[in-house]
């Protein structure tokens, strides 16, 4: 069997998949994920000699690259389709998960990693950072709709928005976790570089890069394509190219380049923001993302019978159980503490934060820059946790969504 010819069988039935297997298992109350998470751990049990390798921890450079860009092309494609505009009071729900939840998730996170898995400081870290943000990639059951939709629920926005921000506000933590293990912390004065640099200066950059494509290019298509009428596209492949110099841009300057691409694709969204280009800019980032998540999961499920779960313990097992049912639920609540919204929202925002695709990015990039002990540790459980959230949230998604939909109203978006 040719291996080569198989991979793209497989490649060319993943992507056939897509077409309508996420409508199929919404309609049945369970999310898409599970079906090829599930394909995937089945191909790697029946033909493993004959497909692409998928342990992370032995192709973490590869894992690494492939995370992230569907990653960013996730992120575009979430700012997009953001409808409300940006004001403290109209983002108060997803700007109080991204500081005060996931915050505190990081923390209590570190701190049973440390004291229960006897994980390094450095490493315990780690693990808090990278289970802290929500993922963009994995967690359209519970995000909004295409642009120009009208009507959103609060808890919908709120996981939309916070899944979009939280990648770029988890890398200072990351940096942290590796100046740690490489002992570069030890004073002050490093401590003040790292606050200075690694978090204001990276994250500010970020914004404001973001923030410059988002208002340049939307000049330039609504703008000047009035006056010049070589300007005027309707290709959604803008959307795609975009991304990708945005990111590279902005990592050049050394800027965190999730923010980069988020902010830029809530301000080019809000830009003249009934067009209707937006549509298709969000359709074709919709297309690529979900080809490449089908190829992600499968793969992921591949790992999973692959030996990535060789190094847990029970330890761990419960850790992951713990940080989805208890702390991210706790910790949401904490964040949303007297936040105007009904109960039943707040905890289905708290309930749902799902981890996925950002989390392996950031693990294989971290240990990409260090050298970390505990690392089959770290992605066993990392791992472990992926896939509980996966399954948990999978099944519980969109039950939870009919209720809120039949049960609250849904509010107008603010113009």
């Amino acid at each position: 069997m040719n291996p080569y010819t198989l991979e793209l069988a497989l490649l060319g039935l993943a992507a056939m998949g897509m077409v309508w297997i996420p409508a199929l298992t919404k309609d049945r109350g369970i999310s898409y994920a599970i079906v090829y998470m599930l394909f995937g751990m089945l191909l790697y049990k029946i033909v493993p000699d004959h497909l692409p390798p998928a342990d992370p921890g032995h192709h973490g450079t590869l894992t690494m690259h492939f995370a992230e860009t569907v990653v960013i092309i996730s992120l575009m494609g979430t700012g997009i389709k953001l409808d409300r505009p940006f004001s403290w009071k109209n983002w108060a729900s997803p700007l109080r998960l991204i500081t005060i939840a996931m915050i505190l998730g990081m923390a209590a996170a570190t701190w049973i990693g440390y004291s229960l898995l006897g994980l390094s400081i450095a490493s315990a870290v780690l693990l808090g950072a990278v289970l802290a943000p929500t993922d963009p990639v994995l967690a359209s059951d519970v995000q909004v709709g295409p642009p120009n939709e009208k009507r959103k629920s609060e808890t919908k926005f709120a996981l939309t928005a916070e899944a979009g921000l939280n990648d770029g506000m988890a890398f200072p933590f990351v940096w942290m976790a590796i100046f740690l293990t490489m002992n570069q912390l030890s004073t002050t004065g490093e401590w003040l570089t790292w606050a200075g640099y690694d978090v204001l200066y990276k994250v500010f950059a970020g914004i404001a890069i973001g923030w410059a494509f988002g208002r340049g290019v939307g000049y330039l298509l609504f703008d000047l394509s009035a006056k010049y009428k070589f300007l005027k596209t309707t290709d959604g492949f803008l959307a795609l190219s975009l991304t990708f110099l945005v990111y590279g841009v902005t990592e050049l300057l050394h800027g965190y380049g999730f923010f980069a691409v988020f902010i830029c694709a809530v301000n080019l969204r809000h830009y003249e923001k009934g067009h209707e280009f937006h549509s298709e800019l969000h359709s074709f980032t919709d297309q690529i993302e979900r080809l490449l998540i089908a190829v992600l999961l499968i793969l992921f499920g591949g790992s999973l019978v692959s030996g990535i779960l060789d190094a847990l313990t029970w330890k761990m097992a419960l850790f992951a159980v713990g940080f989805v049912f208890i702390v991210r639920p706790l910790t949401g609540l904490i964040g949303l503490y007297k936040r105007d919204i009904h109960i039943k929202e707040k905890l289905a925002i708290s309930f749902f934060g799902i981890r996925g695709m950002g989390s392996i990015f950031y693990l294989a990039f971290a240990f990409h820059e260090a050298t970390f002990e505990h690392q089959d540790e770290l992605w066993a459980v990392v791992a472990f946790t992926i896939l509980l959230s996966i399954i948990v949230h999978g099944i519980s998604s969109t039950p939870i969504m009919k209720h809120l939909k039949t049960t609250l109203p849904v509010e107008q978006v603010p113009e």
